[in-house]
């Protein structure tokens, strides 16, 4: 099996993409979903988080999201702390639910903040998804209803395309250029390199 990662920052088409994957027939894990859900039900994470904000950060089954939040983006130091406990736990439940499609010849992990989260060394290649700033800059404000400013604000927050773009094995563009040919071509290459792999595996 091939786990491939896919990331790119707000507005760069990164789920769009991910769909594309997921209508070719690859299961997608999407980290942010399931971020959310083990954030509930992970055993490991609802210790952490209670040792660190005590009781209350839960209200009965669920989590007391404006004491998160307010905690979470106060600084860098809380993030980092409140992503200490969370990433650990969505590695090993996506390394268990990569076993489970264990018939895929390709399954993919989609993450925006896949490099700073330390995600990168749980798949095979990184694919970045890629846009020029002012396209990204429109696309989220008119998704999100957000002002420039704001999109711009967060923008800042995350690692800067450029550096995702170098650091990656595959760029999909999506700056108006079709998609699909590349997503195609993407799955292609990989399925050639894969059965490369395997005939010299075959051959030792």
């Amino acid at each position: 099996m091939v786990r491939l990662g896919i990331t790119g920052g707000i507005g760069s088409g990164k789920s769009y993409v991910a769909h594309l994957l997921e209508k070719a027939g690859l299961p997608v894990y999407d980290t942010d979903t399931e971020a959310k859900r083990l954030m509930l039900s992970d055993m490991d994470i609802r210790k952490g988080l209670v040792d660190l904000l005590g009781e209350e950060v839960y209200i009965g089954e669920k989590l007391n999201k404006p004491l998160l939040i307010g905690y979470l983006f106060a600084n860098e130091e809380h993030a980092a702390r409140i992503n200490s406990i969370v990433h650990p736990c969505v590695k090993k439940d996506f390394l268990r639910w990569a076993v489970s499609n264990a018939g895929h010849e390709i399954v993919a992990l989609e993450s925006a903040i896949l490099y700073e989260s330390g995600f990168d060394d749980v798949v095979d290649y990184v694919v970045a998804v890629y846009a020029p700033l002012d396209i990204r800059i429109k696309r989220a404000m008119e998704r999100d209803g957000t002002t420039e400013e704001q999109v711009r604000s967060r923008i800042a927050s995350q690692m800067d395309e450029e550096v995702k773009r170098n650091r990656a094995d595959f760029v999909v563009v999506n700056d108006g250029r079709p998609l699909l040919p590349q997503v195609e071509e993407l799955l292609n290459t990989i399925k050639n390199r894969k059965g490369e792999q395997d005939a010299c595996v075959c051959r030792i």
